[in-house]
């Protein structure tokens, strides 16, 4: 396996985890997947990540994760994540070949904050002027599955609690609704959140299914009964107790994978 880092401006990244094909040319093209981290904006939890890339990595996607701009390095930070995404889109798909990826099985998946960006994307990717803005083509920066992970969907639905924070996030607070912005031509997603969830409410995950489901988007939804926000894996890759470590809503994983294969074959 080869590690890559592609630096995208001075603060954001896309660092990959690549199978290489062995000699006789064994390996089959594989699918991509990109993971958009948490961390309310303010700072990525790099280990976390890296634990999210590589089991999808061990499961034969060419796994990356982006390290993208944060609060403290762009005032307002929106739309500038979105536009990272996109660029990092279009790097995988124009070095499809080198990575031994399939430029039409692109996937991304978000977790918190990671997964405000990943449902923007998905609402914005097919339209014309998200392309403009971005400078590169439709074509260039299409994915083929959107993932959420406990995502923040919308300001009005309860993350971020005070106007200081979603001041540095965005003057418009209307362009960060994902789930108003939902449109026929979002890529197939998968969304699975906690009720308990005790920093972004469960609503959020919610709304935005809805609102799919109201565009007639192919989706699938897990609601989990019970645990706190930021599980990832729920495993002890990324827990740390019993609190952190829940069995039952690890099952995210290998659903998400039988989701993924289904999309792409």
């Amino acid at each position: 396996m080869q590690i890559i880092q592609q630096n995208l401006n001075d603060h954001a990244y896309l660092k990959g985890y690549v199978q290489t094909p062995d000699p006789a040319g064994s390996y089959k093209t594989l699918p991509a997947m990109i993971i958009l981290p948490g961390g309310a904006y303010k700072k990525i939890p790099i280990e976390q990540t890296e634990a999210l890339a590589t089991a999808f990595a061990g499961k034969g996607f060419q796994s990356f994760y982006l390290r993208y701009s944060l609060v403290s390095e762009k005032k307002p930070l929106m739309p500038q994540p979105l536009i990272e995404l996109a660029q990092a889109v279009r790097f995988l798909r124009q070095n499809a070949a080198q990575f031994n990826l399939n430029p039409q099985q692109i996937a991304i998946l978000g977790v918190s904050v990671g997964g405000h960006i990943a449902a923007l994307y998905n609402d914005y990717f097919h339209q014309p002027d998200f392309a403009k803005l971005t400078g590169l083509t439709l074509a260039d920066i299409k994915i083929n599955a959107a993932m959420m992970g406990y995502p923040v969907i919308s300001p009005q639905l309860g993350f971020p609690t005070d106007e200081a924070a979603l001041a540095t996030w965005t003057s418009n607070p209307e362009k960060l609704a994902a789930d108003k912005l939902v449109r026929s031509a979002n890529a197939p997603s998968f969304v699975w959140t906690t009720t308990t969830d005790n920093v972004v409410p469960a609503i959020n995950a919610t709304s935005y299914v809805m609102a799919l489901q109201k565009q007639h988007v192919s989706v699938e939804y897990h609601l989990y009964p019970e645990g706190p926000h930021g599980l990832a894996l729920a495993n002890p890759l990324t827990g740390a107790d019993q609190q952190t470590i829940l069995p039952h809503v690890a099952t995210w994983f290998n659903l998400a994978i039988q989701w993924l294969n289904k999309q792409f074959h």
